[in-house]
């Protein structure tokens, strides 16, 4: 398992001693440091009123079931406020994200809001290194996913973030690479 929170990796314009410095939250690793079937569990936080207002003024997001304490109240599914999914999607990835510093998001699959999250509720993320694939000469494909739970551990949330990662070695992977991209290309040649 890869270490969180060892890598040092230096920026221009520090003075070197604060270079050998890890950045807190900010990894160093490469497609061949991640490790399927590899956890962390992040700590917990509460969603305050106010930073959910915040969010949905952001987004333009005013639905009544967000933003609106009466109608959610008398009228809604719920009988009080929502957190809007959005945020709660954004929270719970933040909450285990590790700045992967040779690594870039592809996109996410299988985002699935399964139970409602309220104002004062406290959510926690486990994340998961789920598989690789290498993907071309210079990156791998990785997927991991984020559960979002929320109280006593009842799941909330559910996505897959597919990111592509640097091979460190990347003449180690350059064959599989050129057969993956050749298949590739073939099935797009075929579906025409």
């Amino acid at each position: 398992m890869a270490e969180i929170g060892v890598h040092a990796r230096g920026l221009p314009g520090l003075p070197e001693d604060h270079g050998r410095i890890p950045v807190w939250n900010a990894e160093n690793w490469y497609f061949e440091d991640f490790t399927p079937g590899d956890r962390i569990r992040s700590i917990r936080r509460t969603i305050s009123e106010g930073e959910s207002m915040l969010f949905n003024s952001l987004v333009m997001d005013h639905h009544p079931y967000v933003s609106d304490e009466r109608f959610a109240a008398e009228e809604g599914l719920f009988g009080k406020r929502l957190v809007a999914g959005a945020f709660v999607f954004s929270l719970g990835l933040g909450l285990a994200a590790t700045n992967c510093l040779n690594s870039f998001s592809y996109g996410y699959d299988r985002l699935r809001f399964i139970a409602p999250v309220f104002i004062g509720d406290t959510i926690y993320t486990i994340r998961e290194n789920m598989g690789k694939e290498v993907h071309d000469l210079r990156q791998g494909k990785v997927r991991v996913s984020y559960s979002v739970y929320k109280g006593e551990g009842e799941l909330v949330l559910y996505a897959e973030h597919l990111m592509t990662a640097l091979y460190r070695d990347p003449a180690h992977f350059a064959d599989l690479a050129r057969a993956a991209m050749e298949a590739k290309a073939a099935r797009k040649a075929q579906d025409g």
